[in-house]
């Protein structure tokens, strides 16, 4: 829920009557990364004013252990203090903050909360995976083409990936407000698989590696009843992807060789498949150092985004489409636009 980020909020909000626009905060805490958007409201939008992101892993050593490690912990907190700052100095009326896949899965994950709120003061909700899936849909909807009559939103996460199968007519019916009340998802699903999780299952090596990769993700993906009840649409060429996560905005990035990762020049780019694959192969074939020193890619992703690149090819496997569109926005987008958007109190 959103709440007054300190005691001064009243005085804010007075300053705010004055003439300044609402702002608003958006932290996310996932497996992987901490990251904060502050916005200014414009409408039924926003214009950023500041944001901020810090690999974290949050959930290293979580699949082996059930708990978030100690060190995980105040690489959490040291990230979390610089977005409380933030958020202070700019000075916002409304702050969300949501944690997902990480602390929904360990042991001691109320207590980190617990933690996060006594040393930063910001309070952490832990959102479920539908939350999630919507949130991630909110977030990406002016990237939704109505040339093809369904959207797949593959939201890939460090510690899991959302899928949201979307009707792309209804969305531009009901617009931005109409969908942060009644989301047009026709069905999602929620796999604990991400990034992180994966790598660490299945560390890396042998030419039999990658392959083992993505059938792990597709055998999961199989079980879940959307397999059956999307896959049809697809295969008829009636539906795209778009991808919010880090995997598909680095392989937009290789795929035309930036000399360094410039967002203008991924959001919202359209990928064949064969340009996916392309992108692909540059990183599969590659050594581990190669990887490091690609300039959209970085030394903190390079043990990574292979793990993304097979649960892309599995989900693409099962619900296979000619392109992708590339999205470099997410949950801090969708968190945004749902205080903006937040249903009225009756």
């Amino acid at each position: 829920m959103a709440r007054k980020n300190s005691a001064s909020a009243t005085r804010r909000k007075r300053s705010g009557a004055r003439g300044r626009s609402t702002r608003i905060a958006a932290v996310d805490l996932g497996t992987n990364n901490c990251r904060l958007l502050v916005a200014e409201q414009n409408g039924d939008g926003f214009r950023v004013l500041d944001s901020y992101s810090r690999i974290v892993r949050l959930g290293e050593g979580l699949n082996a252990t059930g708990a978030l490690s100690e060190g995980a912990q105040t690489r959490a907190l040291e990230a979390l203090q610089a977005c409380r700052q933030k958020i202070d100095r700019m000075k916002a009326d409304k702050v969300r903050c949501i944690t997902t896949q990480a602390c929904r899965a360990a042991s001691n994950g109320q207590d980190f909360i617990r933690k996060v709120r006594q040393e930063t003061g910001l309070r952490l909700e832990t959102i479920s995976p539908k939350e999630e899936a919507k949130l991630a849909l909110l977030g990406s909807l002016d990237l939704i083409d109505t040339s093809g009559e369904f959207a797949l939103v593959v939201d890939i996460g460090g510690g899991s990936t959302e899928l949201s199968w979307v009707d792309a007519n209804a969305v531009q019916r009901r617009g931005v407000d109409g969908c942060a009340t009644r989301p047009p998802i026709l069905g999602w699903a929620s796999f604990p698989v991400g990034v992180v999780t994966l790598s660490e299952a299945f560390p890396e090596g042998g030419t039999d590696w990658y392959p083992k990769l993505v059938e792990h993700v597709a055998d999961m993906l199989r079980k879940d009843a959307a397999a059956e009840r999307f896959a049809h649409l697809f295969e008829k060429g009636r539906g795209y992807m778009i991808g919010t996560s880090g995997t598909v905005t680095s392989l937009t990035a290789v795929h035309p060789e930036l000399p360094k990762y410039v967002r203008s020049h991924v959001d919202g780019q359209w990928l064949s498949r064969d340009q996916v694959v392309g992108a692909r192969d540059k990183l599969r074939f590659a050594s581990p150092e190669e990887r490091a020193s690609n300039p959209c890619i970085g030394p903190d992703r390079a043990d990574l985004v292979l793990a993304g690149c097979a649960i892309l090819d599995a989900v693409w496997s099962i619900w296979p489409s000619d392109r992708l569109r590339a999205g470099d926005r997410g949950l801090r987008e969708g968190v945004l636009l749902s205080l903006i958007h937040k249903p009225k109190k009756k």
